[in-house]
């Protein structure tokens, strides 16, 4: 059986090198003690070796309770142990993920507000964004706002979490519109102190910390 994304995911900051990859360990043991209980994992510029190194260290330290994915290297999937494999638009399509991961691991997709529904035809779920302005999508696609999260959430069959420039005063907008939880970049993980932004977002989404 599959399991989908808790109500707060958290992203690796993406930039991080084979110099640097294991500096990340640190602030999601600090986020994981404050309650996270999901980490995506997005670091186009790893080798896989170092990839697949740094997912099963990030495995161990969430234990199986937690949530885990990897973002694009669908087949390292089951190596690192996840609970997903996250695709988007320069990846496999979902039903080709499912080819190559199988039927117990979640494939997820990032979605656009431009996109064919039939895009996400065989995610499991979506993270749909950018809801606000965030320098990671800039010149690529528009903020949304919270009423094309709504319409996103009316037109997926899927449970979709937003994602894009979401502070934690807005993950409880996000929720009233429908969406299933939240997905955070820049605001967890490459934050001062991990452990207090998870606490603020918990907070706003009414859970309590496991």
């Amino acid at each position: 059986m599959i399991r989908l994304p808790p109500p707060l995911v958290a992203l690796t900051p993406g930039d991080l090198s084979a110099e640097t990859a294991r500096t990340v360990l640190q602030p999601i043991g600090a986020a994981v003690r404050a309650g996270l209980a999901g980490i995506l994992l997005r670091e186009p510029s790893l080798p896989d070796r170092v990839f697949l190194d740094l997912a099963r260290e990030i495995r161990a330290l969430l234990g199986r309770e937690r949530w885990f994915a990897i973002h694009d290297r669908v087949h390292l999937a089951a190596a690192s142990g996840a609970d997903g494999a996250h695709v988007g638009f320069r990846s496999l399509a979902p039903a080709e993920a499912r080819g190559v991961v199988g039927e117990s691991i979640a494939v997820g997709f990032s979605a656009h507000a431009r996109d064919d529904a039939g895009r996400w035809d065989g995610a499991d779920y979506l993270f749909f964004g950018p809801v606000k302005d965030t320098p990671s999508k800039r010149g690529l696609e528009d903020a949304t706002g919270f009423d094309g999260l709504a319409a996103a959430v009316r037109r997926s069959a899927q449970p979709v979490w937003a994602i894009g420039g979401l502070a934690p005063e807005d993950a409880a907008s996000c929720r009233a519109v429908g969406a299933a939880g939240v997905a955070v970049l820049s605001r967890i993980l490459p934050s001062r102190s991990p452990g207090t932004a998870v606490a603020e977002y918990l907070a706003a989404l009414a859970i309590l910390p496991s």
